[in-house]
């Protein structure tokens, strides 16, 4: 008993002083201890008891723009380590998103939308699926994870990438679109607003996207042990909630560019679809469902 509230008053402390850090940069986080008894504590009890520590176990955790999955990501991160001992990884499928210069070529050979980073087809799939057979990989390989910089919209330099230098008991592999299925190809021929319509009336870029989802995607998510959905209410928290994110990024990247609030709006028409799809689909088809509500609060916990 006494080792289990030692190891209560560390993670306490330590989560305490992350979410401290996290709220200079945006709002307050409402109702700590709760949140951190009742959702966090319980998903990573869940994590603790599927988890087989006979390979490196790799959970999945998306939602939408916005919905707090790096911060979810590093809370579960630090009660894994804390409470549990356990040598955690955790890295995004944002810092795969390929180079400039590649969604450039891609969009003049496909569709121009592909400039746009963040859909199915914008990620380095070949480089992404090779470093999650590494994880697997007996004896590990030392290597290192890219970083890209949301505030140039291209991919940091070789000598700012992560080095994973010991091989990981859990990872945690979080991103919007992370588990999210392709659709019949019947359903995607109504577009869904007036990207859609307008810059893809051929359905080049709406095809495509569902074939990368189809096949490469696919496959990467196979790799998946468990996959944790935060649910967010309806499309437009997401709108609200990445002008928020857009705000922090402002804080950390100084004299940087960051989107206007017109930008944000059309960008996220990029998301739409798939992220509307996510809501209907991996809120029945996930191993923890995690719902937010309208003012960005944790307000209820599914195991499936």
């Amino acid at each position: 008993m006494k080792k289990q509230d030692s190891d209560f008053v560390k993670v306490k402390k330590k989560y305490l002083t992350f979410i401290k850090k996290q709220e200079v940069l945006g709002e307050p986080f409402y109702d700590k201890l709760n949140q951190l008894n009742f959702f966090y504590l319980p998903i990573c009890d869940f994590i603790f008891n599927k988890f087989n520590s006979k390979q490196t176990f790799i959970i999945g955790l998306s939602g939408g723009q916005g919905s707090g999955k790096s911060t979810i990501a590093q809370i579960i991160k630090i009660i894994l380590e804390t409470k549990y001992k356990l040598n955690v990884l955790s890295f995004s499928i944002d810092d795969y998103y390929k180079t400039l210069e590649e969604r450039i070529k891609l969009s003049n050979i496909s569709s121009k939308l592909f400039v746009t980073r963040g859909v199915p087809g914008t990620h380095d799939t070949n480089l992404l699926m090779s470093h999650i057979k590494k994880l697997q990989k007996k004896p590990f390989e030392q290597f290192h994870i890219p970083r890209f910089d949301k505030s140039i919209d291209d991919r940091m330099k070789k000598k700012n990438w992560f080095k994973v230098k010991k091989k990981p008991q859990i990872v945690i592999f979080e991103g919007w679109c992370v588990g999210a299925r392709s659709q019949s190809n019947k359903s995607i021929n109504k577009p869904i607003n007036n990207l859609e319509k307008y810059y893809d009336v051929d359905l080049t870029w709406r095809k495509k996207v569902n074939n990368e989802l189809k096949k490469k995607y696919n496959n990467i998510f196979k790799f998946l042990n468990l996959l944790v959905f935060l649910k967010v209410p309806n499309f437009k928290s997401v709108l609200k909630w990445r002008i928020l994110q857009e705000k922090k990024l402002k804080l950390k990247s100084k004299g940087k560019k960051i989107m206007t609030k017109f930008q944000i709006k059309k960008f996220i028409m990029h998301y739409e679809r798939t992220t509307k799809n996510m809501i209907k689909d991996l809120g029945k088809n996930s191993n923890i469902v995690v719902r937010l509500d309208s003012k960005h609060r944790l307000c209820s916990l599914k195991f499936n």
